[in-house]
């Protein structure tokens, strides 16, 4: 069984979760490799809001139920094609899986989808009148 370590590097110095000297007495005799990537941010909890604001304003708008609106794009942008056994399925991911980058695109795409296929404007915390818009949808 594969141990990991995290190790999170700020100011040139080295933080460990764990003592690496532990994990290292645990191993049982043998040869092992060591591999060091960078982790991925999972989606963060603003995204996460974000996208369920947005969905209520969709909601409000067509009358599509929030919860249908969010399995529509997770269909429409999140479904890959998988081959097993000579039989092909379509599978998609939730958006509890993404990456930050991932959520990011996943927003992005929501967001120019509505504008261009609904008509509906979707704000950006950054944009001129999201503080109403976040009155309005956020609950």
């Amino acid at each position: 069984m594969a141990k990991v370590i995290v190790l999170k590097k700020q100011d040139g110095r080295l933080m460990f979760d764990v003592e690496p000297a532990y994990i290292f007495s645990t191993l049982a005799n043998g040869s092992y490799t060591i591999t060091i990537k960078k982790a991925k941010e999972k989606r963060s909890i603003p995204q996460n809001d974000l996208m369920w604001m947005w969905f209520t304003c969709i909601e409000r708008e067509t009358g599509t139920p929030k919860d249908d609106v969010y399995m529509y794009y997770c269909k429409r942008f999140l479904c890959k094609v998988i081959e097993i056994g000579g039989h092909a399925e379509k599978i998609y991911n939730t958006s509890s899986k993404l990456t930050l980058e991932e959520m990011t695109e996943f927003l992005n795409k929501i967001k120019a989808d509505a504008a261009t296929e609904l008509g509906i404007t979707l704000p950006l915390p950054e944009d001129r009148f999201f503080e109403q818009f976040y009155a309005q949808f956020n609950y």
